[in-house]
């Protein structure tokens, strides 16, 4: 949403031209940006100004910290950490344990970004009380800002509850990767009329409830665009195309640290499995002929 804290990033990005102090969420000049938390308020504020907002998966305090210094505006601790840290086939089995030190060390890395912690399937659907006493979790246990959690109409009453009790909670409609085995796998949603209907009721029943964005995940980009429009909070595109008001990724898909297959909508930014292969590769040649560790490597007496 703004410049990387101490001036050293890129600029504020707007829509037709500089963004002025009265835009820039935090105030301040450019010589001298503000170094303030991104608030759930800046969400707004950004779509309100046409400013498109940044988000990234993250799992641990190393990378946290890297993208925060690039000015991602928010980390999502996803429960897309079954597949990219435990190694699970999908994200069911991740507990609210598995991701609470994943999420207590992302919040240490981030000091400017929103920290929204994910809630894992089984941790809400049994209705608002376990939403909240789930939520409560994430904000004593680990210092997060917010928490996210799947469904629209069917999880309206538990983003109710837990907003009403003072904690701000980001939706996710569309595909929702919980669900995968009720909806047949993954498969693109709203297509059709009846698909684009329900997910604006589902848009409309996560946003009378009180959240303070949405994903939008694995939908047509001209009914992403049309939910835009409607809706008052920000969309959030996880493969949803560009009308939404920010994007998200998991890190290791558009960091190219993901092998195998990735979905259509991801751009690799880079490609990290090959680089550390390499890297590997040339550390197990160098200890086997004795290159390393070299004089140079060593401590004297």
């Amino acid at each position: 949403m703004v410049a990387s804290a101490g001036g050293s990033g890129p600029p504020p990005r707007a829509y037709g031209g500089v963004v002025t102090d009265e835009q820039r969420p935090y105030g301040g000049g450019d010589s001298d940006p503000a170094l303030k938390r991104v608030r759930t308020r800046h969400f707004q504020r950004a779509k309100e100004q046409g400013i498109k907002i940044t988000g990234l998966t993250s799992y641990d305090f190393l990378s946290a910290a890297i993208f925060d210094e690039a000015g991602i505006d928010f980390l999502l601790v996803g429960d897309s950490a079954g597949n990219t840290v435990f190694g699970y086939d999908t994200t069911i089995p991740v507990t609210v344990d598995e991701l609470i030190p994943l999420t207590r060390a992302v919040v240490r890395g981030a000091s400017r970004a929103l920290v929204i912690a994910d809630m894992p399937f089984g941790s809400y659907e049994n209705g608002p009380d376990e939403a909240l006493a789930t939520a409560i979790r994430f904000m004593k246990e680990t210092g997060s800002h917010a928490v996210k959690l799947e469904g629209g109409v069917r999880s309206a009453k538990q983003i109710k509850r837990v907003v009403r009790a003072g904690i701000p909670v980001m939706g996710h409609i569309g595909f929702t990767p919980q669900s995968e085995h009720g909806l047949g796998g993954h498969i693109i949603q709203g297509r059709g009329d009846d698909g684009g209907d329900r997910l604006l009721a589902d848009a409309h029943a996560v946003e009378d409830a009180g959240a303070f964005a949405v994903v939008l995940e694995m939908v047509p980009s001209a009914i992403a665009g049309r939910v835009t429009d409607e809706l008052t909070i920000p969309t959030i595109s996880v493969g949803a195309g560009p009308e939404c008001d920010g994007q998200l990724l998991v890190w290791s898909d558009w960091a190219g640290f993901t092998r195998g297959r990735i979905p259509r909508f991801v751009k690799q930014y880079a490609d990290l499995a090959d680089t550390l292969l390499g890297a590997a590769r040339s550390f197990k040649d160098d200890v086997e002929s004795g290159v390393y560790p070299a004089p140079e490597h060593e401590y004297g007496e």
